[in-house]
C-alpha cells in the first residue's frame, strides 16, 4: 500500500467512514493536535524510565490514538469504531500517578519556568500541546459527539505532564527556576 493517494491534493482529506472534509476543518485541527501530542509523548517515552512509567506513557498514547480515531470518523466510521474513548480506570491511573509523584516533590508556592533539563523541557512542551489539544477538542464539542471521558482524560493528562516535568527535575537533583516578575 502506498503512503500517498493523491486524493488530498485538492485540500481535502478523508474521514474514517468515507466522507471528505477540508484540511483546515476544526475537526482535523483537534485530532491533528492530539497526534502532535502523541508524538511528543513518544519522544518522552523514548527516554530511560522505570517500567511503571513506561506502561503509563504507553496507556496515554493508546488513549490519545483512540480519541483521535473517533474524532477522525464520520457517522459511518463510528459504526465501526464505536466509542473507544477513555476508561474511568485510565483517568484514575493518571490521578494516582499525579498524587504519588506530587507527594515526593517540594511544595509548589510559586510559578515555575519550563526547563530543568531536556527531558523535563519535553514534558513541559507536551503539557502545552496538551492544553492546546484540549482547547481544540472543546471547540468542536458542540458539533461532534466526543469520545467517552475524553475531556477529563486530556485535562488530567496536562496535570500529569506538569508533575512529571517536576519529577524529572527533582530526580536529577536540579533546581526549579521560579518566575519573578522583575
Amino acid at each position: 500500500m502506498k503512503i500517498y493517494t493523491k486524493t488530498g491534493d485538492d485540500g481535502t482529506t478523508g474521514l474514517f467512514g468515507g466522507s471528505r472534509v477540508k484540511k483546515n476543518d476544526n475537526r482535523l485541527e483537534a485530532y491533528g493536535t492530539l497526534d502532535e501530542l502523541n508524538a511528543h509523548i513518544g519522544l518522552i517515552r523514548s527516554s530511560k524510565w522505570d517500567n511503571e512509567i513506561l506502561l503509563l506513557l504507553l496507556m496515554i498514547q493508546k488513549n490519545l490514538f483512540n480519541i483521535g480515531a473517533v474524532l477522525a470518523s464520520d457517522e459511518n466510521g463510528k459504526k465501526i469504531t464505536g466509542d473507544i474513548g477513555c476508561s474511568e480506570e485510565d483517568i484514575i491511573k493518571l490521578e494516582e500517578a499525579i498524587d504519588l509523584y506530587e507527594q515526593k516533590l517540594p511544595e509548589l508556592k510559586k510559578f515555575i519556568l519550563p526547563g530543568g533539563n531536556q527531558l523535563a523541557s519535553h514534558c513541559h512542551v507536551a503539557r502545552t500541546v496538551c492544553r492546546r489539544a484540549e482547547r481544540r477538542v472543546i471547540e468542536i464539542s458542540s458539533d461532534i459527539e466526543l469520545p467517552i471521558n475524553s475531556l477529563e482524560f486530556i485535562n488530567r493528562l496536562s496535570d500529569f505532564l506538569f508533575v512529571l516535568s517536576r519529577k524529572v527535575t527533582n530526580d536529577n537533583n536540579l533546581e526549579e527556576t521560579f518566575w519573578i516578575s522583575k
